[in-house]
């Protein structure tokens, strides 16, 4: 049996097999874009640099290691503290683990052998960390490719590989990563096969708690649950990002469920619930976002702002094809949003006059959606030549460029109800004469909608990853359903 039949990620029962050939099919695509490369010379060497082991501030409390995505992208090794080389000409493959002392075997478990290490991560090579300068000297590599570059999502540089003698290698930390970059924009066949899963998974997750959710509990009882059957069903240790649980007027805080606020009040009757979750599975994420009442049936206001997010879903996802432009999509969805409201009644006038004085962004100040992968927000959202459009709204748009085939997205419209935007709106005189103020007050304490999907763009349109119940006639059939049938949720397969 080859190695690469044998070097297989799983969690046992249900969960998803996942071969290191995904890992090995990266590195040999990273090889070849790195040769067609301009300024890339014979025997240049990437070096990559994992993810270190952190403590809970100044203790020994370890944190719950999570790889460094470039790293894992490339190599798919789970364990912290590791390197890895790849030789640009060939794709020959060296990862460089810790030599762990005797105490480990006391505290931590067995201590493997280089070999174990070269068979489960299906490697060409397999050394010590402590050893990477000499492995490398006599490589004589005319120079080693280190990942520096800017996220433009988040802002932030990511690191570069440093080890100690690195000074005495010619080093190019600038060439590596835009190239990198666009390997990981476009995924393979079995990327999209683990994004599957999560999504399938995650989606289950999000129907749980659906089934579950009941006036006068607690929003973190639905974070605990739906946490509970992705890792118990899918083997997801690891959850995307942090759950968003916003109930009632909650669910129109964008980036609820942080420390100041963590999914802590109790679901009133009567509220909506915008419940924005999605689990990990070998560092894949997902992101799915279900809008629904607490108590399973929509109200005609609810049912409105409902079915306006609704539609301007279905428009994106009916209009997303190879060469769209992404920024166009974002339009749309302003487009659908205004015309809906103004058929409810909160604003008046011409679409085309709001358009112009970005009303759009007051009831939708985020971007659409955002590029989706080994990270939530996944890496390549501005190469170099794609600026950001500073208007409100589109400069919070996380990927400004055209719409290729293997890209994945989330597609992730909202309404909502934000007291500072519509209290900003109403003292413009640009913006408050297209808004019926009588109407606005009786959804001042909405909250807001939003549904987010995962999709896979193909070749002539897009595939639906997510799958959950999205038409207000479904949402209401499925829970009155689970109503009747209350089978609690044992975590068993």
């Amino acid at each position: 049996m080859a190695a690469s039949q044998r070097a297989v990620y799983w969690l046992g029962k249900d969960t998803l097999r996942v071969s290191a050939a995904l890992f090995a099919e990266n590195r040999r695509r990273l090889s070849k874009a790195l040769k067609a490369a301009d300024g890339v010379q014979p025997k240049t060497l990437v070096l990559l640099q994992g993810g270190e082991q952190q403590q809970r501030n100044c203790t020994d409390t370890d944190l719950l290691f999570r790889q460094e995505s470039f790293f894992h992208w490339a190599f798919g090794v789970t364990e912290a503290d590791c390197y890895g080389a790849i030789h640009a000409d060939s794709g020959r493959s060296l990862l460089f683990i810790p030599k762990l002392p005797e105490s480990y075997a006391t505290w931590m478990g067995e201590i493997y052998p280089r070999e174990h290490f070269k068979e489960k991560y299906d490697v060409d090579e397999v050394h010590y960390t402590c050893d990477i300068a000499d492995v490398l000297t006599k490589l004589s590599p005319a120079v080693l490719l280190t990942l520096r570059g800017l996220n433009t999502d988040s802002g932030s540089t990511c690191r570069e590989a440093s080890f100690e003698g690195i000074s005495q290698f010619k080093v190019n930390n600038t060439l590596l990563h835009p190239v990198i970059v666009e390997c990981r924009l476009l995924k393979t066949d079995m990327e999209l096969e683990v994004l599957r899963y999560t999504n399938r998974i995650s989606s289950e997750a999000h129907k749980e708690v659906m089934k579950h959710v009941r006036p006068g509990q607690k929003e973190y009882e639905m974070e605990s649950l739906f946490q509970h059957y992705c890792f118990s069903r899918g083997g997801m240790r690891h959850v995307s990002y942090t759950c968003i649980c916003g109930s009632g007027h909650n669910a129109s805080v964008l980036h609820y469920g942080h420390a100041g606020a963590p999914n802590d009040k109790t679901i009133n009757d009567g509220d909506m619930c915008l419940f924005d979750m999605g689990g990990e599975y070998y560092c894949y994420s997902s992101d799915i976002t279900c809008s629904f009442p607490a108590n399973g049936k929509f109200t005609p206001d609810q049912k409105a702002i409902y079915e306006a997010v609704l539609k301007s879903s279905l428009a994106v996802m009916a209009a997303i094809k190879p060469g769209a432009k992404w920024t166009d999509m974002h339009r749309l969805a302003d487009r659908v949003h205004l015309e809906e409201l103004v058929k409810i009644g909160i604003l008046k006038g011409d679409v085309e006059d709001m358009l112009k004085e970005h009303m759009g962004s007051v009831f939708m100040p985020h971007g659409l959606g955002h590029l989706l992968g080994i990270d939530v927000h996944d890496v390549g959202g501005y190469p170099e030549g794609v600026q950001r459009i500073a208007e409100p709204g589109l400069k919070s748009l996380r990927m400004g460029r055209l719409v290729q085939e293997r890209m994945v997205l989330t597609v992730e419209p909202g309404i909502y109800f934000i007291d500072h935007l519509l209290d900003q709106a109403l003292a413009s005189p640009a913006q408050r004469c297209f808004i019926n103020s009588d109407v606005l007050a009786r959804f001042r304490r909405f909250g807001g909608v939003r549904i987010e999907d995962d999709i896979a763009v193909t070749a002539d349109g897009m595939e639906l990853l997510t799958c959950v119940p999205r038409t207000v006639e479904d949402i209401e059939e499925f829970m009155e359903e689970a109503r009747g049938n209350p089978k609690s949720f044992s975590g068993k397969v």
